[in-house]
């Protein structure tokens, strides 16, 4: 039997994965020497909406999808912080209550009487347009530039460490993981 079918082209090279010379897999949590540096740094810059985000996303312990699109009522519903909010996380469906410590309501008053910002709106706005919210890339850029700015590998830390930095120090503190898990509004299993 004679083959008819003409040759097929060389294959071509293989392209570089898109991960490659990067760090995968979980992210470790920031560190409190780490959190302490951020912070000063930021209260030194006087960048009074970034130590608002910054102090929100380790005190409420949300996802960064979740964290940006937070809407001034859901933290501070009559013009100033509130000490307790919940918030249904949107991967989930499910309601996450969570506790702002002083440190991180004195912050937020701070950039909301900066901003004006009020009732209906977006509580940290993005670039796209007067009501739209702060998009988890822009996010994820400031968590790199504020880790970059006090030292350590801005590759090894993201916005997930954000969300573990609390849990993972209560976990240290408590070794109740079950407490844990429902800060994080994790289901059980």
């Amino acid at each position: 039997m004679k083959d008819t079918n003409p040759p097929s082209p060389p294959a071509e090279p293989p392209r570089p994965a898109r991960n490659k010379g990067k760090l995968t897999g979980p992210k470790p949590p920031l560190r409190p020497g780490h959190v302490w540096s951020i912070r000063a740094k930021l209260q030194l810059e006087r960048r009074t909406r970034d130590l608002a985000l910054f102090n929100l996303a380790i005190d409420s312990k949300l996802r960064g999808c979740d964290l940006v699109a937070l809407r001034v009522d859901d933290v501070a519903p009559n013009g100033y912080a509130v000490d307790r909010a919940t918030v249904r996380q949107s991967k989930t469906g499910r309601p996450v209550r969570f506790e702002l410590t002083e440190v991180t309501r004195h912050s937020l008053d701070d950039y909301l009487r900066a901003t004006g910002r009020g009732p209906g709106q977006c509580l940290f706005p993005g670039r796209r347009g007067p009501d739209a919210h702060l998009t988890t890339r822009q996010y994820a850029r400031l968590v790199s530039e504020w880790v970059s700015g006090i030292g350590p590998d801005p590759l090894k830390y993201a916005t997930h460490s954000m969300r573990r930095t609390k849990a993972t120090l209560i976990y240290r503190r408590t070794g109740n993981l079950r407490a844990v898990q429902l800060l994080l509004g994790h289901q059980k299993n």
